[in-house]
């Protein structure tokens, strides 16, 4: 029996190990540029030196970013311990990429509410949640019908940075857009169900473990695509979540419309909701648990962002 080509391993192990589509699409990235930059040798020939090599090129030669070399490193460590199941050995001192240190750019309340204003549903609604809720983009348009708590107020959500599940907010003023949306969901999935179409797109373990689930309305995405797809290993017909490239087309052109001169993107949305938080006088603790971030350090950034704003220093130009 033939062996499977390197990156169908790759892609193999990555399952196994429950990483995300994401993730898997990065590091077979990583890998087959590592391959390619030693003239397609196979890894297993390979070792410390050559991963030495190609991080510093990338920090010498290319001036990637640090985040950008450290995913690299990343995805040859899973190639080298996941997949070959060899030992990477001690790859000694990389010249690593400067970090540089970014201070996030932050809607004021105002600025918030005219991009919102300048958006029309559901970009309008999803929009409102990274807001109102700290969610990240992904996070936004992989939710489901079943993770919005109108009871408790809550959203649940799942496998998030990291492959963590959390708790947020849910906006009050949020909420009959919501109900909404999620009745034009159902008219949606009544349509698709009548098409005799296999559901709405699961991952291959929620399948084995629901196998109903792609056909009910609970685990249909709350922001749907507006065609169905083909999967391409089953020739199946589902339904997909909206394509991230949507909302982000819609805020930048939004903001434009706003005429707010900053860089604002979706991402503004979540560290404009963590600032805010913290001007209300939340304490930095629950910031960081909404938020999802694994440390507090990370959650402190947005501390740096008050004091260069002015709300902490009275300017000596104001001083009477």
């Amino acid at each position: 029996m033939q062996k499977p080509k390197l990156l169908d391993q790759v892609r193999t192990t990555a399952a196994l190990r429950h990483l995300s589509p994401r993730t898997t699409e990065a590091y077979t990235h990583w890998i087959k540029r590592f391959v390619l930059f030693h003239n397609t040798r196979h890894p297993a020939e390979m070792g410390a030196l050559e991963v030495r090599n190609f991080l510093s090129h990338l920090a010498q030669v290319l001036n990637v970013s640090a985040s950008t070399q450290n995913q690299a490193l990343n995805a040859l460590a899973f190639l080298y311990h996941q997949v070959l199941q060899s030992t990477l050995g001690d790859i000694g001192k990389i010249p690593r990429a400067k970090r540089p240190r970014h201070l996030p750019v932050v809607f004021s309340r105002t600025e918030a509410q005219k991009v919102l204003g300048n958006l029309c549903n559901p970009e309008h609604l999803m929009a409102s949640l990274l807001y109102g809720s700290g969610l990240r983009l992904t996070e936004c348009t992989t939710l489901r019908v079943k993770d919005i708590d109108f009871d408790r107020r809550l959203i649940m959500v799942r496998r998030g940075k990291g492959d963590k599940d959390r708790v947020t907010v849910l906006a009050r003023s949020t909420m009959p857009a919501l109900h909404h949306q999620i009745e034009t969901v159902s008219e949606v999935h009544r349509r698709d169900l009548s098409a005799h179409y296999a559901g709405a797109t699961l991952s291959e373990s929620l399948e084995r473990k629901y196998p109903s689930a792609a056909k009910e309305l609970a685990w249909q995405y709350l922001f749907p695509a507006s065609r169905r797809c083909v999967e391409a290993n089953t020739g199946r017909e589902r339904r997909h979540h909206i394509d991230e490239s949507v909302l982000q087309r819609a805020v930048k052109t939004a903001v434009l419309r706003s005429g707010i001169a900053k860089n604002g993107s979706c991402h503004t949305f979540r560290h404009s909701f963590a600032t805010h938080l913290l001007e209300q006088g939340y304490d930095i603790r629950t910031v960081q648990e909404l938020l999802g971030h694994s440390d507090v350090r990370t959650t402190m950034i947005y501390t740096h962002v008050l004091t260069k704003g002015g709300l902490a220093v009275r300017s000596p130009l104001d001083t009477p």
